[in-house]
């Protein structure tokens, strides 16, 4: 009961403060956003330090950071058909990171390179998307759409916590994640769908079936997040990704889920085929 109410405590609170930041808007998501990939990035380094893994610490933070305002909605748009300012920034990144171990390279260049390509993709990439989520198509339709996220990864995680707890029997990821179930995801899906179809019926957004396929996906993505960070703690024989939340773990412990959850609903509201 003391690891459910935490878990629920936590959770509650983490969406108080989300929902706030989310609602004033991008001048308070920007700095908000930084500070998250800067100490993302920061436990990221730490994990591979204990695992003797080197990355360029200095380019990682200054690309982190061109990331999160590439992101920016008020930016013209790139003068190149079909590309954005972000991809240029992950282009350019590639670029210098290559061309920097040509320069200086150590030991295990290739290695350098790989985990910081994949540490700047997988924190300030998709963070990135909680900016463009924001203001999609605008600030007030995307504030909107921002909640379905935030609910239904809220919802899925209870969900998933209050079946797999009474009625888990079949592991889901046994190897990366053994405390999780099938049986779990599946009260994780059926929590989330109920709390899309209020929100989008109350709303009129989405018909029942539109519901039904977000809550698959993002209920989906939602596991997905949180099985990704497991595989990458369980390969860097890691238990948390930090202690900066004392008794919680790490940043990364806390948003793995919606890093996932929230790129999927902006995929899901740009090339769905109801998107009006």
């Amino acid at each position: 009961m003391e690891s459910l109410s935490s878990r629920v405590l936590t959770s509650v609170v983490g969406f108080a403060i989300i929902s706030a930041v989310v609602w004033t808007g991008w001048w308070a998501m920007l700095p908000a956003l930084l500070f998250v990939s800067v100490m993302g990035l920061y436990e990221y380094i730490r994990m591979l330090d204990r695992n003797d893994i080197d990355v360029r610490r200095v380019s990682l933070g200054v690309f982190a950071v061109a990331l999160i305002l590439a992101s920016l909605p008020m930016w013209p748009q790139a003068p190149w058909p079909g590309g954005s300012w972000r991809e240029a920034v992950m282009t350019v990144a590639v670029a210098y990171l290559l061309v920097i171990e040509v320069i200086r390279p150590g030991e295990r260049p290739l290695e350098r390179i790989v985990y910081s390509v994949f540490g700047l993709l997988y924190i300030p990439w998709l963070l990135g998307y909680f900016l463009m989520l924001r203001y999609s198509p605008d600030a007030d339709r995307g504030l909107l759409y921002f909640a379905l996220p935030l609910l239904a990864t809220f919802a899925a995680d209870i969900g998933a916590y209050f079946t797999g707890h009474f009625f888990g029997r079949r592991k889901l990821a046994p190897e990366v994640s053994p405390g999780k179930t099938v049986e779990g995801a599946i009260g994780g899906l059926l929590a989330s769908f109920v709390i899309v179809l209020a929100l989008t019926t109350l709303t009129g957004i989405w018909s029942p079936l539109e519901a039904l396929l977000y809550s698959v996906l993002v209920a989906s993505a939602s596991q997905l997040g949180d099985l990704a960070e497991s595989l990458i703690k369980r390969s860097l024989n890691t238990k948390d990704s930090g202690n900066s939340l004392p008794g919680h773990g790490g940043f990364l412990d806390r948003i793995d889920s919606l890093l996932f959850a929230v790129p999927a609903t902006y995929l899901f509201l740009h090339i769905s085929l109801f998107s009006q």
